[in-house]
């Protein structure tokens, strides 16, 4: 008769090894792992390389970034907005007050405590650690938020994993060439 545990074992030391495979980073067969980042990560805002916090958010499907004073208008036919980014840079302590025009994608419905509410999604241009990522974001007041940036679902389908036990676990290292 086999020792109870002894199935126990046999599954526990495959997790073992990739375990520690994945550990060490470059393993074959591990090669290419996603990054693992922290729930709140800092950030740069591009072009303009203002320094945020970005909150790594698995419960939101669509990036959103934090906008003033939203203006809808048209451009060579074609639908854009006009926005005021408005941030307190976390390195320097320096208020960054931009004005940015971007073509709209399309609007999304948001519903939340306070209800439903329609907002503007454009693409914009972040860093993460050592990548620039151009996403989509939606444009919502979050003046009174912790986090002027939500990285959702869609984009972090392309970053990585989110390790909820941490933070700050890389610094934005993006090239002026990647812009």
């Amino acid at each position: 008769m086999r020792h109870p545990l002894s199935s126990i074992h046999h599954r526990f030391i495959p997790l073992m090894f990739a375990a520690a495979a994945l550990s060490l980073g470059s393993t074959p067969g591990f090669a290419g792992s996603p990054q693992v980042l922290g729930w709140v990560e800092e950030g740069l805002i591009l072009p303009e390389r203002v320094a945020v916090k970005f909150k790594l958010d698995t419960g939101a499907l669509t990036s959103s970034m934090h906008a003033e004073n939203i203006d809808h208008f048209e451009k060579n036919g074609e639908d854009w907005v006009r926005f005021t980014v408005e941030l307190e840079d976390i390195n320097t302590d320096k208020q960054v007050r931009t004005r940015l025009e971007r073509a709209l994608v399309r609007d999304i419905r948001v519903r939340g405590a306070g209800g439903a509410e329609e907002r503007p999604v454009v693409m914009m241009k972040v860093c993460l650690g050592n990548q620039m990522y151009e996403e989509q974001f939606s444009l919502n007041d979050r003046d009174k938020m912790n986090y002027p940036v939500l990285i959702g679902r869609r984009t972090l389908e392309k970053v990585g994993l989110v390790d909820s036990s941490k933070t700050f676990t890389v610094e934005p290292s993006c090239t002026e060439s990647a812009q």
